[in-house]
């Protein structure tokens, strides 16, 4: 229960400092229909109302993970950092192939299926993201 109201704290700070930030963000001259501001605004509101939500309602039998999942936790949190900051110099399709496989190794440990998992999430991400939503993402780059 402590846990729950530990963690739902953390999740208010983080969301607090999230929507202060949003507010700082400028508009610009010709902003789109939605507008800069909105989609980060809808995400830190809801992360706030979960939080507190979470403090509120906690649950009555909560307990701590093993130290194991911290691990896995710090390493898909690295995995997501490399993803970033590789994205620019080569494009979507490698980083997010071996970003895919980290993470679902992570999740179930088979190689294969991190792999196919992985090359399918990329590639499919690729495309509704360029195509779809139209971000205009360089599939490769740099070689």
């Amino acid at each position: 229960m402590i846990a729950d109201r530990i963690v739902g704290l953390g999740v208010c700070l983080i969301a607090g400092l999230y929507l202060y930030n949003v507010t700082l963000i400028p508009t610009g001259f010709l902003p789109d229909p939605v507008g800069s501001k909105t989609f980060p605004f809808i995400v830190s509101s809801v992360a706030l109302i979960c939080g507190i939500l979470i403090i509120i309602l906690p649950d009555e039998f909560t307990s701590w993970p093993p130290l194991k999942v911290y691990g896995k936790l710090a390493i898909a949190a690295l995995m997501m950092y490399v993803f970033s900051i590789t994205l620019r110099p080569y494009g979507f399709i490698i980083p997010a192939i071996i970003t895919s496989i980290v993470l679902s190794y992570l999740i179930v440990p088979n190689a294969k299926h991190a792999i196919l998992t992985g090359v399918g999430l990329s590639i499919g991400l690729f495309l509704i993201l360029n195509y779809g939503l139209g971000l205009g993402l360089y599939a490769i780059r740099g070689f």
